[in-house]
């Protein structure tokens, strides 16, 4: 078995395998040191010491069974693969349900979301997505600061449990999408500038600190790293998708930047298959969403933060932090997102005061993945909260119905569903230096807010690092299963999604040709909205909504059926959080 590292930097290597005597690894011209050992199989356990004196993990380990800091074993990632891949579903039927694997079930584990399936595909989601896998120190994490990318958490299970989650849900016919993280390493236990150093290029600075290099020939490794991890998830383990986080951290000068790289080999090298590729990219990026002939280039779609952050200063009034940029105009900003998909298009941006994003009314509605809440948005609040703590039941079922009754793709946050009042909070499992700038740098984000101006506010705010903080981040699922209003929100949410699979994912699979969107009342902070789209062959989807606490004047309604609320309106005015979803099909009339 053949053992390689690349440590360009490192003046030796040693090969540490576990009841072996060590041995001192080869170097050639580019930095790579190898080995052949004639001793290692499949669950042999390993390390590589670097100069003699730092014993360090394998950067490129597929497992780390007692974690990070420990020795990386063996695994046949070959062996995982399906003789017969899943092929998948087409991304207009995606309702995807993000969740934390450590925070989704009381047992934490691959194994408690598989029990967990039946309840979602009856619930009507059709996809779910794991936040990241990638091995991180300690207990618990996020995830978005891993360490070792191909090596998917122990704490929740071995990669033979991951790949039984992901066979149970092909099952159901539901896909798996997953999260990863590109632009950034951890701080704690990351040990590639010990003997890697041109793994990250200080020509480029990101919140994280130097950017992970991607030009020049160092680059080009670090991209086949990146794209070969891509391709594991999707290949080996067989995910449907992935999610690659804040895109706009990845800082790529090079002629073709590795994000097209990334999507072109994995269109290339897994065909037959529908995979499905998202972004979080700040910088509204619509030439990486293009179409032709209707068939996706390179990204499926983006999510669609601006459309979150103009509902919430619509639903909660706030208008503090990233929700400055949405305040001035939300009722704007939130009809243009759901007609154009992104609200900001090259207009100045107020939080960086430059232009953001590119034109995207061109995009098909489903290039835009619409939420009300998911991880970031709730987790970045100081204490977690849901909307369910922050509005009243008629806003809350409100945003429910815009969310998936609209035709861009809906995702929802575990347990938002059954609306729970569980807290996520932001928490790691950091010792050290590591976990004091953390939590210190943690209190300092919300400095900006008048709820935390002292020192004794921030206080308050939930120490990420203490085990309590995760804790009280885990669904309570006999709240869910036994709570009458989680009961009663959950059969709402299950009326919406027969409504989406039944009503909007047909128009979706035919094509709109065409949005509008007219504001209603006199001020664009409390009014509401009147949106339509229509399809080539001629059908209509309708919605209107008031965010206003005050009724406003009933705009005209298209003839046709009323999907949303399934009982009668009024129809001469639309009263406060009142949302009506209306259809007029051509190709399946009344």
């Amino acid at each position: 078995m053949s053992f390689n590292l690349w440590a360009p930097t490192a003046g030796s290597v040693e090969l540490l395998e576990v009841g072996q005597t060590p041995r001192q690894m080869m170097r050639d011209a580019d930095g790579w040191y190898q080995l052949l050992s004639e001793t290692a199989r499949v669950g042999t356990r390993y390390q590589f010491r670097i100069n003699g004196e730092l014993i360090v993990p394998d950067p490129a380990s597929f497992f780390q069974p007692d974690d990070v800091g420990e020795p990386s074993e063996v695994i046949e990632t070959a062996a995982l693969r399906d003789a017969i891949p899943y092929r998948g579903r087409p991304f207009a039927e995606a309702v995807i349900y993000e969740l934390h694997v450590g925070a989704f079930s009381e047992e934490g584990t691959y194994a408690g979301v598989e029990t967990k399936l039946p309840y979602l595909r009856d619930l009507g989601v059709t996809a779910i997505e794991l936040m990241p896998l990638n091995d991180v120190p300690g207990r618990h994490n996020w995830g978005y600061d891993g360490v070792l990318l191909n090596a998917p958490n122990a704490r929740y299970g071995r990669p033979e449990d991951l790949k039984r989650l992901l066979r149970a849900a092909h099952e159901l016919d539901m896909m798996v999408y997953l999260d990863v993280v590109y632009n950034h390493f951890g701080p704690q236990l990351n040990y590639l500038h010990s003997y890697a150093e041109p793994f990250f290029n200080d020509r480029h600075t990101t919140g994280w600190g130097p950017a992970v290099n991607l030009e020049g020939n160092d680059g080009a490794f670090v991209r086949q790293f990146l794209i070969a991890n891509a391709l594991m998830w999707l290949h080996d383990y067989g995910f449907d998708g992935l999610r690659l986080d804040a895109v706009h951290a990845l800082k790529d000068d090079s002629e073709r930047h590795v994000l097209i790289d990334l999507a072109e080999t994995v269109r290339a090298q897994l065909p037959g298959r529908q995979v499905h590729l998202m972004l979080e990219n700040e910088a509204n990026q619509a030439h990486l969403l293009e179409r032709s002939h209707g068939r996706t280039m390179l990204y499926d779609a983006q999510w669609g933060d601006d459309f979150h952050n103009a509902l919430h200063v619509l639903l909660t009034g706030e208008r503090e932090g990233y929700y400055r940029a949405f305040a001035d105009r939300p009722l704007a900003h939130l009809a243009r997102s759901l007609t154009e998909g992104f609200a900001y298009q090259g207009e100045v941006f107020p939080l960086h005061d430059a232009p953001r994003g590119e034109a995207s009314a061109h995009l098909p509605p489903e290039a835009t993945i619409f939420f009300a809440q998911n991880h970031d948005q709730i987790g970045n609040r100081a204490f977690g909260e849901r909307l369910s703590k922050l509005v009243g039941p008629d806003k809350l079922e409100q945003a429910m119905a815009l969310v998936l009754l609209n035709p861009h793709i809906p995702l929802l946050f575990m347990g938002e569903e059954a609306a729970v009042e569980t807290p996520f909070l932001f928490f790691a499992d950091w010792s050290g230096e590591a976990a004091d700038l953390t939590r210190e740098g943690r209190r300092k984000e919300f400095a900006q807010f008048a709820a935390f101006a002292t020192a004794e506010m921030r206080e308050r705010i939930p120490d990420p690092c203490d085990e309590r903080t995760f804790l009280a981040s885990k669904l309570d699922w006999r709240a869910i299963d036994e709570a009458p209003t989680s009961i009663a929100f959950r059969t709402l949410t299950q009326r919406l999604l027969r409504l989406r699979r039944e009503k909007i994912v047909p128009l979706i699979k035919r094509g709109f040709t065409a949005a509008k969107a007219d504001l209603l009342g006199t001020s664009d902070a409390s009014g509401g909205i009147d949106v339509r789209w229509r399809t080539a062959q001629g059908d209509v989807l309708q919605i209107v909504a008031n965010f206003s606490d005050r009724g406003l004047s009933m705009p005209p309604l298209i003839e046709g059926e009323t999907l949303w609320p399934q009982q009668s309106v009024k129809q001469d005015m639309l009263a406060p959080a009142c949302i009506i979803v209306r259809l007029h099909s051509e190709t399946n009339p009344l």
